[in-house]
């Protein structure tokens, strides 16, 4: 039986998890263009966005990184540095590669002021979750109520358009994506409420 919420006691007592795997930053476009074969295999994939936080009221920041992941490698495209390709729209834009993110309208919504897409495939945590009637919505909570693990939130803030992103950022960058997937397929077996 799965819990409806988790405390932030409980959950700071569960232990650490995070992406261990391959991670691969792209920020070129002919890099993209090398890792589009390799990421369209996936049926499924873990996805999110980062953006440059801006701390002064008005101004805003477009999306500085996209975010998927599989099992084992999560690729990380620095869209400031390579652009938002055609190849990475027309990936956004197939229904057959689920791509599974959490509060993902507003990740989209900024991917399409990069260049415009139809978005399919996209699977959102935050509408499956009322169905096993849990009701945290945040990853954090999600992670531990379906993993038994928590994750870090740290990184979430910092200048993701830096000249080199530092290994805490590219951990996390790769956690958010990946423990996405994760989530999904661990809920996908369980018996809704």
């Amino acid at each position: 039986m799965l819990r409806e919420t988790i405390d932030n006691q409980d959950l700071n007592s569960l232990p650490k998890g995070e992406f261990t795997g391959t991670i691969k930053v792209i920020d070129t476009p002919a890099q993209i263009e090398q890792v589009i074969p390799e990421i369209v295999i996936n049926k499924v994939l873990g996805f999110d966005t980062e953006t440059k936080p801006a701390f002064k009221k008005g101004s805003h920041h477009e999306v500085s990184l996209l975010q998927l992941s599989n099992n084992d490698t999560a690729w990380l495209f620095r869209l400031h540095l390579s652009g938002f390709s055609p190849s990475l729209a027309k990936l956004m834009a197939e229904p057959s590669i689920l791509k599974v993110g959490a509060a993902i309208l507003d990740d989209v919504r900024g991917l399409k002021k990069l260049r415009p897409f139809v978005d399919k495939g996209f699977v959102d945590l935050q509408k499956m979750v009322e169905a096993y009637g849990v009701k945290e919505k945040g990853v954090k909570k999600m992670a531990g109520i379906f993993l038994d693990m928590h994750i870090s939130k740290r990184q979430r803030l910092t200048n993701w358009e830096t000249s080199e992103l530092t290994e805490a950022q590219l951990r996390y960058a790769a956690t958010d994506a990946w423990v996405c997937l994760e989530i999904y397929q661990k809920m996908l077996p369980i018996q809704k409420s």
